[in-house]
């Protein structure tokens, strides 16, 4: 039987994966809305927009839970020069005229509609930030990022002197 015995900052799982120590940490903490807001100089008041993200062959599919936004508070951008997807609500209760007219008041305001959310992702080298479409139905963003084509291998002959 063999024991693994690591030494300085080293993760076992790091180890045992075969990658470097600071790419499991990046792996495993980068996409945490939190520090993706603060990494985006995002300030105390921005919350985080949860995100899936699905890779295909020919696109990148970001999903996001937005119940109760009207797609007019939903802000899609790119941005950093069409390197950085952004998503962004700034949404606040609205109230209508006639309960005000009428004298009435709410006696208890438990569903508190998200301020400032946002979400900045940096697109992958392959993503063509000029075909992108966003979709909301059912409380679900759905933002469609294309994949640009694949290079072609460029072949140079060259001559024999």
């Amino acid at each position: 039987m063999s024991r693994v015995v690591l030494d300085g900052g080293d993760h076992l799982v790091s180890h045992l994966l075969n990658f470097p120590a600071d790419s499991v940490e990046k792996l495993l903490l980068s996409s945490r809305p939190h520090e993706a807001a603060a990494a985006a100089g995002e300030g105390k008041g921005a919350a985080g927009i949860p995100a899936d993200i699905l890779e295909t062959p020919k696109e990148y599919v970001f999903y996001f839970d937005v119940p109760g936004l009207p797609k007019s508070d939903i802000q899609v951008t790119v941005e950093d020069d069409q390197k950085s997807l952004v998503i962004r609500s700034n949404r606040k209760r609205k109230r209508t005229d006639t309960e005000e007219d009428e004298g009435c008041k709410y006696v208890r305001l438990e569903r508190r509609a998200p301020r400032n959310l946002t979400r900045k992702f940096r697109l992958p080298d392959n993503a063509n930030p000029s075909a992108i479409s966003a979709k909301c139905e059912n409380g679900v963003l759905t933002v469609t990022v294309e994949k640009l084509p694949a290079p072609k291998p460029k072949m140079v002959e060259v001559t024999i002197n």
